[in-house]
């Protein structure tokens, strides 16, 4: 059976459908969203491009923010690409993200407990720095793609470090929307529903900067980026609950 859901033409229909419910959602939910003035105006000329952060439960709202908002920033001067892992369950997210006219990446660290530790990551993370300092923009989930849930990983700010750019905190929530029994609780979101899109404030990831202090920094940005945008959607959350809530 796995062989059959992996086959090319399985994972091609898949990829179609992932990207067909992405385009739905996206232009029927009532979106809300905030802190597009600010991230653009702290968008220095001299930075070359801009590391994306989200959750890896958002996956398939990602491209919402993508379409409403930052493909129409004239800040972006080269194209956009999202990092997908080398799993064969990411190739379907791939083919969707491609429907989307944004690139891919693809490449993930490996699990620690095999031999093989780099699924590609080096290669990934060359290519990404490389289209950073060109001037594009990389979306990545700083907790995938095999967690701790919602917690921040020093991935995006170790790029942005290598590249001379910063991170963007970039948080998104509809309500009502289903989750997956997975390690990320996945959202799989409804159309006609309430949303919101909440841009943080970008963070400086200077080369001398502690990647441990900078990764500090990205967990508060993205707990409380994600803390706004499940508040604008209509969750009842406290401050304590940002980075836990089912």
């Amino acid at each position: 059976m796995k062989a059959f859901l992996r086959s090319a033409p399985v994972v091609a229909v898949v990829g179609w459908l992932i990207w067909a419910w992405m385009v739905l959602v996206g232009r029927t939910v009532r979106w809300t969203i905030e802190g597009e003035a600010e991230a653009r105006a702290s968008l220095a000329d001299e930075c070359p491009g801009l590391v994306v952060a989200c959750w890896h439960e958002t996956i398939l709202l990602m491209p919402s923010g993508w379409n409403r908002a930052i493909r129409r920033w004239p800040e972006r001067r080269e194209r956009a690409a999202m990092m997908i892992s080398l799993s064969p369950d990411g190739e379907s997210v791939a083919r969707a993200i491609k429907h989307l006219d944004l690139d891919v990446v693809r490449g993930s660290k490996g699990n620690k407990k095999k031999a093989n530790k780099d699924k590609g990551g080096l290669r990934a993370i060359a290519e990404a720095a490389g289209r950073l300092r060109e001037g594009g923009y990389i979306c990545m989930t700083p907790d995938g793609p095999r967690g701790p849930r919602r917690i921040a990983s020093q991935g995006a700010v170790t790029l942005a470090q290598r590249s001379g750019t910063k991170v963007l905190p970039y948080a998104i929530s509809t309500r009502p929307a289903p989750r997956l029994n997975s390690w990320d609780r996945f959202i799989v979101p409804l159309p006609f529903t309430r949303g919101a899109i909440v841009f943080g404030p970008l963070i400086d990831c200077p080369r001398d900067a502690s990647p441990e202090a900078l990764q500090d920094a990205l967990q508060r940005g993205m707990d409380e980026a994600t803390l706004r945008a499940e508040t604008l959607a209509g969750y009842a959350v406290q401050p304590t609950q940002a980075g836990v809530r089912d």
